[in-house]
């Protein structure tokens, strides 16, 4: 009866100083298998991470797996639908934009970390928000994809305009100037792919709405703020400052190939720009445009972006949980680590202090971009993205097609809306 208490008062005590619950009570090797994509990104982060965890618990090995997003997804609705949980890692990448959607869908699948010890409040309100369903906390934030609004100082110059300029203003003002540039350079300030929705929906963020309420209802024919986004977007296409291309690689082009003189999109963008090194010092940072007509409009947003989720069917949720908890949720050197070679940016608010994020970076004629990010970050207004943010973002693309090329934009916004309602079902 003493051991057991004994026993008993030891992970009490473990439990309030966050301690290595799981580790500390075994000395067999345990391995954490994790499921994510991209290389030189997501599976280097995971490796670094893996590292210091090894000084912490050397008995346990970290199994990273590289697996396609969409094979991520894939895999985790098969997996549920046949009652195979067991197929799945103890840990896999969730894309944000939907993580509502499968806790929702699938309910019991993850692990709620909400009082897991882990401090959600050093990350970026907006991150914690959209891992987050009725309250409760089921992801670890990584990626940042806070908006940046990137541009060509060079370019700017010849026109007569500097980064400043470009800082803390409206979206009339951005288009006013770059009417200006474009008549003076022949070049727009900025591309985007036809079709997609990304630039519009940061528009919508930067001034906390979303294509649905606190309720969840679909909040698209009768959202002024997603007019006031579109009327803006329309603008930019016709007054040619912003110039559309057919896919991904032709706007990575235009960048490359002095064509335009900056882009709009979350800061992940930068692994892109800096890989031209003749642009070496012609690139800065600031924040994006605002919107004028509503209310809480700011100048931050975020595009893309996921986060670490560990799995109710893992052999091993305390350990899983343990590791993120001292790397991605604890651990300023990982970030510091992955940082350089990557890119890697995070929503750590802590990471923003270190010296590393403070370094000014060459590339960026010595601009301390990444403190600037971690700052902006700090600022991007919450929304909840839904469980049908896929099909709202589709419905909405094709009602801006349907409005540049000439429909009424209440009867596109409505047509939209129905879509999603049909797609919701009843």
């Amino acid at each position: 009866m003493k051991r057991n208490l004994s026993l008993l008062l030891v992970l009490i005590m473990l439990l309030a100083v966050g301690g290595n619950i799981a580790v500390a009570q075994t000395d067999k090797e345990v391995t954490v298998t994790v499921w994510c994509w991209d290389p030189a990104f997501n599976l280097f982060a995971m490796e670094e991470a893996a590292k210091i965890y090894a000084k912490i618990a050397p008995n346990v090995k970290i199994n990273i797996v590289e697996t396609p997003w969409n094979d991520v997804q894939t895999k985790l609705t098969t997996a549920v639908m046949a009652g195979q949980k067991d197929t799945l890692p103890d840990i896999l990448l969730m894309q944000d934009n939907a993580c509502t959607k499968n806790v929702k869908s699938y309910p019991g699948t993850f692990v709620d970390l909400t009082d897991s010890g882990i401090d959600f409040g050093k990350f970026a309100d907006y991150k914690i928000a959209l891992t987050s369903v009725d309250g409760r906390n089921y992801g670890i934030p990584f990626d940042n994809g806070t908006a940046i609004n990137a541009l060509r100082v060079d370019i700017l110059e010849e026109a007569g305009y500097s980064v400043e300029d470009f800082t803390d203003i409206p979206w009339s003002r951005y288009i006013e100037i770059g009417k200006d540039v474009l008549a003076k350079t022949g070049k727009p300030l900025l591309s985007g792919v036809a079709d997609s929705p990304d630039l519009l929906m940061a528009l919508l963020q930067s001034a906390g709405v979303w294509m649905f309420d606190k309720d969840g209802e679909v909040f698209i024919a009768d959202n002024d703020v997603l007019k006031e986004a579109i009327e803006v977007y329309i603008e930019l296409v016709k007054s040619g400052v912003l110039v559309q291309v057919n896919d991904w690689e032709q706007y990575i082009s235009s960048m490359h190939r002095d064509t335009v003189a900056g882009t709009i999109n979350g800061c992940w963008i930068i692994g892109s720009i800096t890989v031209h090194e003749d642009h070496k010092g012609l690139w800065r940072i600031t924040n994006m445009p605002r919107l004028e007509k509503s209310q809480g409009v700011t100048n931050y947003s975020s595009v893309g972006g996921s986060s670490w989720m560990v799995l109710s069917s893992s052999k091993h949720p305390e350990v899983a949980t343990d590791f993120l908890a001292n790397t991605f949720a604890g651990s300023v050197e990982l970030y510091e680590t992955i940082l350089p070679p990557s890119g890697a940016l995070a929503t750590y608010l802590p990471a923003g202090d270190s010296g590393v994020y403070n370094e000014p970076q060459e590339f960026f004629g010595g601009q301390a971009i990444y403190a600037d990010i971690t700052d902006f970050a700090s600022r991007v207004p919450k929304v909840g993205y839904g469980v049908y943010n896929y099909e709202a973002r589709e419905a909405i693309a094709v009602a801006v097609s349907q409005m540049l090329a000439g429909a009424s934009m209440d009867a596109a916004l409505r047509e939209a809306e129905d879509t999603v309602l049909f797609l919701m079902g009843p």
